[in-house]
């Protein structure tokens, strides 16, 4: 039942955009056979499933929503050796503790016990400890050279607000990379990031990261000024490349990746000045269309503002 109904999801995506086709009318978005087989618990113990799988030809960096990814099996769990790991992707879907175990039923099979409310409580429970005392874990002697933060927003609403977690990965001096905060704030505000900052110090790291790596927000910006005063700044080129790419048509993506890759893909400053130098027209016509694009009165004045 489960192959059957993967099958069914997929063809389903890919008739869902059936219109989308290439410059000699064909279908970009297609099957592509199926993954390696892997083993997923059922009620009934492991079953050996072959998950299938889409192919999008000539796939940009804004066309993720054409990319074929499971909602009955996420790729994280694929692999899943345990019911609890079931438990708390379904509650980050909305299910209610009262209904955990019809839907763990539904999935797993009718001969999943020992499901009920309470024990899904408890469950969370162990968890919310168990994140609460990676918090507070300690950081001393702990050094990072960089950093990279963002804001992932989700679409639940608590109290109102998006959801918004402030995530701040870490990289050592030997290129080990480790999570170093995950923490709720309101949108991506100075306020918020200065707290997680100052949580950080808090926990005993005290000497400031070489670089941080951030997109276009100000208040992470405006806290690490503050809170790191000695650290550099470094755009992330991947947010940099989408704000480059929205300004551009389709039919010039692929040559203007591959001039902004030539760029900070080089291996010394010189290179890369000289890659700067051939995507100098790629330059002027983001500006002129965002120039003939913006809304009379409101005209940008410079490139900077338009790559911003």
């Amino acid at each position: 039942m489960l192959v059957a109904a993967l099958d069914v999801e997929v063809q389903e995506h890919i008739d869902r955009f059936q219109g989308v086709v290439d410059e000699v009318g064909k279908r970009r978005v297609v099957r592509n056979g199926y993954l390696p087989e892997r083993e997923i618990l059922t009620g009934v113990g492991p079953v050996p499933v072959k998950q299938p799988r889409a192919r999008v030809h000539g796939k940009s960096e804004d066309e993720e929503h054409l990319e074929f990814k499971s909602k009955l099996i996420p790729p994280y769990l694929k692999q899943a050796k345990d019911i609890t790991e079931l438990i708390p992707w379904l509650d980050l879907r909305g299910i209610s503790t009262n209904d955990m175990e019809e839907a763990l039923s539904a999935v797993l099979g009718e001969n999943v016990t020992g499901l009920s409310p309470a024990s899904v409580v408890r469950c969370k429970q162990v968890w919310e400890e168990e994140f609460k005392a990676w918090e507070k874990r300690s950081l001393a002697d702990k050094h990072y050279a960089y950093v990279w933060a963002d804001g992932v927003d989700f679409n639940v609403r608590l109290t109102g607000e998006r959801a918004c977690v402030l995530a701040l990965i870490g990289a050592t001096a030997d290129g080990k990379k480790e999570l170093l905060a995950a923490h709720d704030g309101m949108r991506e505000s100075e306020q918020s990031w200065t707290e997680l900052i100052e949580r950080l110090k808090s926990q005993g790291l005290e000497e400031a990261p070489l670089l941080a790596v951030g997109d276009g927000s100000l208040g992470f910006w405006n806290a690490i000024s503050k809170a790191w005063p000695e650290t550099r700044y470094q755009r992330c080129w991947t947010h940099k490349a989408a704000n480059v790419l929205n300004k551009l048509p389709k039919s010039m993506h692929e040559n203007a990746k591959r001039m902004l890759h030539d760029i900070w893909m080089a291996e010394s400053r010189a290179l890369a000045s000289k890659a700067m130098t051939r995507s100098s027209n790629l330059a002027a016509i983001v500006e002129e269309r965002a120039w003939h694009s913006a809304p009379y009165g409101r005209k940008v004045r410079t490139r900077a503002e338009v790559v911003r």
